[in-house]
């Protein structure tokens, strides 16, 4: 999206056309990442902005500081050192840092996200500089909706990510350093997405850590304390969500990395009165149940006849079984209750009957347990028992699903979907090449990492083929659906929100049109992804009566597309537009958020 100001959008509050006000100058100029570009000033704004002298007299593009970044950022020993090198370049300048980024979108991903994310968080409190995102304390409840309001205005946030640090991209409890998975998933909704990146917050509640490493180092910046659950935590969490709600009612709420034991009861404790969304649940739901849905249109099968075995109870497997089953029930006009009967979830303990202990969430899926009276509960025996079509891996449980498990799968049905979703790598159930190997190539296979084209002779002369395998990456789904209900302003995401996300992310899968393709986009098109995503969101939200944003243009496709990208932003840099301290809006004074540098600090309170 240029800086031009002709589209029939461009009047709407985020509109990413015209100029950008801004009401400071000199070294807060500079030292504000939304307004900085350094060498990129152009000579009138470094007149107009008194930054003659602080600046070389080289006038360069943004492509040319791209370029220089890219080489800086290569020379780089390893991919955590890449990962600094990247948070440093965000706090100096945010357009460059989201154009270098998304120019080698591929190549970066798993350095911004998964798994180089992860070390970045482990390593939290050894790397830490400058902080970024708000960190409220279970110890300082009083002081929650103060801290908060610290952020903006009402209408100055659009999107919060928050966290309490428990259950961190499959590394455990991270307690304070959490506060970094809130950032990366930001940072993933603006590249993905457009979300703008000035009007976002990461949160952390920090409610101490059962994590001994980081209880014993002298370093860790977290409460230095066991977790805290139970009623207070509760008290924690609702004070949060209400503060957020009073505060930035505009605001939508995505939870990320909650435990097991509270990521499902919060988001349905909440679900029904605000808009909110939790990835681990509802986002891993989507993206698995659009890898199925597009694996069916492959073999041509409907979903309504699905058998599904889930390996795995945790909250990505019971946040997929919940999404299949949504989506049956409402392709069947058939109860939940009635939908759950072709799911069948195993864990530890097996099978899981009416007589396991199961936790809120796995309840629904339990199987009478005189029905399995005599038999065995483990995978092979299931899958034996069922004959499903669909097999999915979230148990973290490595070459779980072994040679004869795959073959038994292939055995009740031609084409199985087969997804070993489990991260990191070396946690996966199976390898793709292996379940292709085992199958004659006939599985539609997508993992939980990425993983090479796999190739072996199985054409239908026996020729050699080579399959491409999809990653089932939250990325394709979760950014959008958010997209879609900030810009609808929703007041709830409904199931019908999230069906319609999945079948916008179905829809545009490669493997529609050539078998050997993947089963989901892959990151590269994923703004595309995103936009598509958003407008069966909003359309969704409009026919549920959730969506509050006046004069939607939802008559033609083409015009709500129009609509949607004129307010995703880019990292271009549009023209900086001088205005008056007086009467100015805090992103211009550059208020928006507190964590400015310190120049910008002193410089204010010398001002006071």
């Amino acid at each position: 999206m240029s800086a031009s100001t002709n589209s029939k959008f461009s009047h709407l509050p985020l509109s990413t056309s015209g100029p950008i006000e801004c009401a400071v100058s000199g070294t807060v100029l500079l030292n504000t990442p939304y307004f900085n570009r350094g060498s990129a000033h152009s000579a009138e704004e470094r007149r107009e902005f008194n930054l003659t002298g602080l600046l070389p007299a080289s006038i360069q593009t943004l492509e040319q500081q791209a370029e220089r970044a890219y080489q800086q950022y290569i020379s780089r020993p390893d991919d955590l050192a890449r990962n600094t090198f990247l948070t440093s370049l965000k706090e100096q300048n945010l357009v460059l840092y989201f154009k270098l980024i998304q120019d080698h979108l591929t190549e970066m991903f798993s350095v911004v996200y998964t798994p180089t994310e992860g070390d970045a968080i482990q390593n939290f409190s050894r790397l830490f500089r400058r902080p970024e995102g708000c960190f409220l304390n279970i110890n300082d409840i009083d002081r929650v909706s103060h801290d908060l309001a610290q952020w903006g205005k009402p209408e100055d946030i659009d999107y919060i990510v928050v966290t309490d640090g428990e259950e961190i991209l499959g590394i455990g409890d991270q307690g304070v350093g959490g506060i970094l998975i809130s950032v990366a998933k930001l940072a993933l909704t603006t590249l993905c997405a457009g979300i703008h990146p000035n009007r976002t917050l990461p949160v952390v509640l920090d409610c101490g850590t059962d994590n001994e490493e980081l209880l014993n180092d002298e370093l860790y910046l977290g409460l230095r304390q066991k977790r805290e659950r139970g009623e207070k935590y509760d008290k924690f969490v609702d004070e949060f969500v209400k503060s957020a709600r009073r505060l930035f009612p505009r605001a939508y709420i995505h939870f990320e990395d909650f435990g097991l034991a509270n990521a499902r009861r919060i988001l349905d404790h909440y679900r029904p009165e605000i808009p909110c969304f939790n990835d681990d649940v509802q986002g891993t739901g989507c993206v698995t149940l659009a890898a199925i849905m597009a694996g069916l249109h492959v073999t041509k099968q409907k979903l309504r006849d699905t058998k599904m075995v889930i390996f795995g109870a945790g909250t990505a497997g019971v946040g997929i079984a919940d999404q299949v089953r949504d989506a049956i029930a409402t392709e069947k006009g058939i109860s939940k209750e009635e939908a759950a009967k072709q799911i069948w979830l195993i864990d530890k303990p097996g099978l899981l009957t009416t007589k396991t202990e199961l936790d809120h969430g796995q309840q629904a899926y339990a199987k009478e347990a005189s029905e399995w009276e005599g038999k065995e509960g483990s995978l092979l025996s299931v899958i034996k028992e069922i004959h499903p079509n669909v097999l999915i891996g979230t148990s973290t449980v490595p070459k779980a699903f072994t040679e004869e498990v795959i073959k038994e799968m292939a055995k009740g049905t031609e084409r199985p979907v087969i997804l070993p979703l489990s991260n990191p790598t070396r946690l996966h159930e199976a390898v793709p090449e292996d379940i292709l190997k085992w199958t004659d190539g006939r599985a539609l296979v997508a993992t939980g990492s990425p993983f090479k084209p796999v190739k072996g002779p199985w054409g239908k002369d026996g020729s050699e083929v080579e399959i491409e395998v999809a990653e089932c990456n939250n990325s394709v789904v979760f950014p959008g659906i958010g997209l879609g209900a900030v810009l609808s302003r929703a007041s709830k995401v409904t199931d019908k929100m999230l069906v319609a996300a999945v079948h916008g992310v179905a829809d545009l899968s490669p493997a529609l049109k050539d078998d050997t393709a993947p089963l989901l986009p892959g990151v590269e098109d994923v703004r595309a992804v995103s936009a598509r995503v958003a407008r069966e969101v909003i359309l969704a939200a409009v026919e549920d009566g959730v969506a509050q944003e006046k004069d939607i243009p939802t008559d033609k496709a083409e015009e709500l597309d129009e609509w949607i990208k004129e307010q995703m932003w880019d990292p271009v840099y549009r023209p900086l537009k001088r205005v008056e301290p007086e009467g100015a809006s805090r992103a211009a004074k550059a208020e928006l958020k507190v964590v400015g540098s310190l120049e910008k600090v002193e410089d204010k309170a010398a001002r006071e």
